[in-house]
């Protein structure tokens, strides 16, 4: 069963100075929270481009390291552009980040379609952790965001 987690967030900034921060894959470190000790194993570019591969290292649960391998995709400059795990915590992850200029900046919108491990044998799994944890991820991006651009 997949699950959609959708956040909304206004950026004060123009729709292709927020293109620069997000295409750049090394400002993610940035805007996750260190709880996860997320770690960037390749040397990506500075810029994103389809078919981009980057590998993460990321500790989602109990401190326990994990690899995260995405795909870059369906990039649009400055308007979109999709990772999708390829291998990772997660059964199936899609993340859509949108871009949409509007009065006094951008409006970013980002869609993730998840599917979580294990679901079938533990249908709990996604409100007791997945949620919560998504929730504290975009939660630290959302005030991170502010803190570089404002409200």
């Amino acid at each position: 069963m997949d699950h959609k987690f959708t956040r909304t967030q206004f950026l004060p900034i123009p729709v292709k100075d927020a293109w620069v921060f997000f295409s750049n894959p090394r400002n993610l470190p940035r805007i996750t929270p260190g709880t996860l000790g997320f770690k960037i194993i390749t040397d990506p570019p500075d810029k994103i481009y389809n078919g981009l591969i980057v590998e993460y290292r990321v500790k989602p649960l109990l401190g326990i390291p994990v690899k995260w391998v995405s795909e870059i995709k369906d990039v649009s400059a400055p308007y979109q552009f999709v990772d999708e795990q390829l291998k990772g915590p997660y059964a199936y992850w899609h993340h859509l980040h949108q871009f949409k200029e509007v009065f006094g900046g951008t409006e970013m919108v980002d869609t993730v379609t998840y599917r979580v491990p294990f679901q079938k044998y533990f249908p709990w799994i996604n409100t007791a952790i997945v949620e919560k944890q998504l929730n504290q991820i975009f939660e630290f991006r959302r005030q991170t965001l502010e803190i570089l651009y404002g409200k």
